[in-house]
């Protein structure tokens, strides 16, 4: 194949909108031109919040760009959901820099897709081992400790792992549909007793007063945003933590994703009381934010997982990945399933050191993995 060359860019911007849509999945509300360069251009993955963009592409002799994969200094582990805290504090504690280091993978999203951002063809291995190259040039130039992939589809993952990366494991509870095709087609796959718990649920929203609401990004008026986005930045205000998101952000990724963004709205009144913000692909609903500004029972299921397991029904997706964390969603029929990351470590020690902690984290996770399983509240059939 003719030479490539390989450049780092300080933002989505910089790459022409044609390569993006050229080479990243045809409806993924995350890995497009518009979220990754709207979330820059707000700061929400900007140096404020440990994000510093330096993507890098691959261009032919003719220098048209033929391969992206994008790439961020990171600077803490917020928002990345690799899990790596401990990594840093043993780094820490033998009085090495953990930080900075480079990660592959979308700002605040913990959801699984492509990385390397590569036309299929008979060059398109040659091109994505030239991208891992190129990271790892990166950051061995710069003495960063590691660079990460957080997410990365089968393919990709096992192109890392071929490339010599290391691959961790952990656990995301996610809806998959069975052709039941209705909610009520849905709950008849559940145990007696867990389908009474779930209507229970339901009707106790129902009688609860509260209109809901299914509206799309391009169907929310601007004005809206600055009481939604309230809502959305509650729960984080409850847990001491940070909404890095803004009302404008919002305001901005609304009409440019359009039906790629997926809003579920609890009004009382006429008033939003409680939201749940997702964004969808042709396949997948992903489940983002929820904020919620009173005491309703059961308005946190409903809004999160029931509306949202109903719309994938009504719309043909296939599968409904709420977000990371949370036992809860088993008894909701949310199955367990293994998700990774990939991880190449500079320093030969520490590899070898996280290498061995992570052949235990596999074995941990897939027993992990098996006993969630058995409290799912599908009917045993014989």
């Amino acid at each position: 194949m003719p030479a490539l060359t390989i450049s780092s860019v300080d933002s989505t911007d910089a790459i022409p909108r044609e390569a993006w849509d050229r080479l990243c999945p045809p409806g993924d509300p995350f890995l497009n031109a518009d979220f990754l360069a709207i979330i820059e251009r707000h700061g929400a993955a900007g140096p404020d919040w440990g994000w510093v963009p330096c993507h890098l592409t691959a261009s032919d002799e003719q220098g048209r760009i033929i391969g992206i994969l994008p790439l961020y200094v990171r600077f803490n582990s917020h928002g990345d959901f690799i899990h790596d805290w401990s990594w840093a504090s043993v780094y820490q504690q033998l009085g090495r820099s953990y930080f900075p280091k480079l990660l592959s993978g979308l700002p605040h999203t913990p959801a699984t897709g492509p990385r390397l951002l590569v036309a299929e063809g008979p060059q398109a291995s040659t091109i994505r081992r030239a991208l891992i190259d190129g990271a790892q040039s990166v950051a061995s130039a710069h003495n960063m400790s590691s660079w990460h992939v957080a997410f990365p589809n089968e393919d990709d993952c096992n192109e890392l792992r071929a490339a010599g990366m290391l691959i961790s494991h952990n656990v995301q509870f996610q809806w998959l549909d069975s052709g039941c095709g209705d909610f009520d087609g849905y709950l008849a796959t559940f145990a007696a007793d867990k389908r009474r718990k779930v209507r229970a649920e339901r009707r106790k929203v129902a009688a609860s007063g509260l209109n809901i609401e299914v509206r799309h990004g391009n169907e929310i008026d601007p004005a809206e945003w600055p009481a939604l986005h309230a809502l959305y930045a509650s729960t984080f205000d409850k847990f001491n933590n940070h909404a890095v998101f803004t009302a404008a952000c919002f305001a901005d990724l609304a009409p440019a994703l359009g039906r790629r963004m997926v809003v579920f709205i609890a009004r009382d009144g006429g008033q939003a009381v409680a939201v749940s913000l997702c964004f969808r692909s042709d396949e997948t609903l992903y489940g983002r934010y929820w904020g919620c500004n009173g005491q309703y029972h059961s308005l946190h299921f409903e809004l999160c997982f029931y509306q949202g397991i109903a719309y994938c029904l009504r719309h043909g997706l296939q599968r409904f990945e709420p977000g990371a964390g949370g036992e809860h969603k088993i008894a909701r029929g949310f199955t367990p399933t293994v998700v990774h990351s990939a991880h190449w470590i500079a320093d030969p020690a520490m590899r070898k050191l996280i290498g061995r902690h992570l052949d235990v984290q596999g074995d941990a996770v897939a027993n992990y993995r098996d006993q969630a399983a058995a409290h799912l509240p599908f009917r045993c059939e014989n």
